[in-house]
């Protein structure tokens, strides 16, 4: 009898399990950076929330620094279905359209409460961008401040002539071309051998990639611009989504909510401790000169005159919804 007893409850379980196989929806989620990248670790805990607020019904499985894809192609993964969800710097689709280039233009905003304006402002316009494309928006978190990392002291524009200056975005390479930099293509996750090879010699990013890519060993001056604070947007392909029943589809809702205010807060948070860490490898950090303060308004100015020719009358009414906030 209590052979029979073991057998049914072990029988038991077995099928339970497999149905709850047959039920549930793997998704796939690439993303461009490190496992403990404070991004990755907030979007673990989404995928985490995410599995257990719809008791297992999805589960999303993290594919962290370019393992899955590269970062220029999740988002094309993502709306041709290759994967369901990903991560993605939004201004690196700048030449598919100028609205995703926004959080990237130089000193638009420089603050994470400007940040967080811009993005309210311009998150409609986002969202009905990414729609035509079979997208859906979940969440957006900002990079802390992108400063300027050099192997010497950068005290005027014209200090930046020749580097060889990492492109990531059209705005960074734009930038290279005003200051008569070299642009070169460097996704975050191949920073550290570029560096390492002489591919490039200079950048402009947040103190997080600095850390991550250990740029103290090769580049001893950060210039902390605080120039900008780009985002990266978590989208999600929507027939994916729209196949979700709707429990799942409000579970996947909840958790971004709450993914998008943690990541923000953590951003803010660790901004200073990414500073810290710069100092303690060796770095010199050091705020921006009246000089090179200058030039890169100029820069700056230029960008959003640019940038507003081509957003058109969507984004003269996106900056100026921002500027009245």
């Amino acid at each position: 009898m209590l052979i029979r007893t073991t057998l049914t409850a072990a029988l038991s379980l077995a099928v339970a399990a497999a149905a709850q196989a047959q039920t549930q929806t793997k998704w796939d989620m690439p993303t461009a950076y490190p496992a403990a990248n404070f991004h990755t670790e907030n979007i673990q805990q989404f995928a985490n929330d995410v599995e257990k607020a719809g008791s297992g019904k999805l589960k999303i499985q993290v594919h962290a620094n370019q393992s899955l894809f590269k970062a220029p192609e999740i988002k094309r993964a993502v709306q041709g279905g290759q994967a369901q969800i990903g991560e993605i710097l939004l201004a690196n689709f700048a030449n598919e359209d100028p609205i995703y280039e926004l959080d990237g233009v130089p000193f638009l905003a420089t603050s994470y409460p400007d940040a967080m304006k811009l993005y309210r402002a311009s998150r409609k316009a986002t969202e009905e961008r990414l729609a035509r494309q079979g997208l859906k928006l979940l969440f957006a978190v900002a990079w802390p401040p992108q400063g300027i990392y050099s192997k010497k002291q950068i005290n005027s524009a014209s200090d930046m002539k020749g580097l060889k200056w990492r492109a990531y975005s059209p705005a960074t390479a734009k930038i290279a071309e005003l200051v008569s930099a070299q642009p070169v293509t460097v996704q975050a996750a191949e920073v550290s051998q570029a560096l390492a090879t002489g591919v490039m010699d200079a950048m402009m990013t947040s103190g997080a990639t600095g850390y991550d890519t250990k740029s103290f060993e090769y580049l001893k001056f950060f210039a902390d611009t605080q120039a900008w604070l780009p985002k990266n947007a978590i989208i999600v392909n929507q027939k994916a989504f729209d196949a979700l029943d709707k429990a799942t589809q409000d579970a996947v809702l909840k958790a971004a909510a709450e993914a998008e205010t943690r990541g923000w807060k953590i951003s803010e948070e660790k901004n200073g401790w990414y500073i810290d860490q710069l100092r303690k490898n060796g770095m010199t950090v050091y705020a921006p000169g009246t000089q090179l303060k200058a030039d890169m308004k100029k820069v700056g100015d230029t960008l959003i005159g640019d940038w507003l020719k081509k957003a058109g009358a969507d984004g003269k009414a996106i900056v100026e919804a921002f500027r009245k906030m």
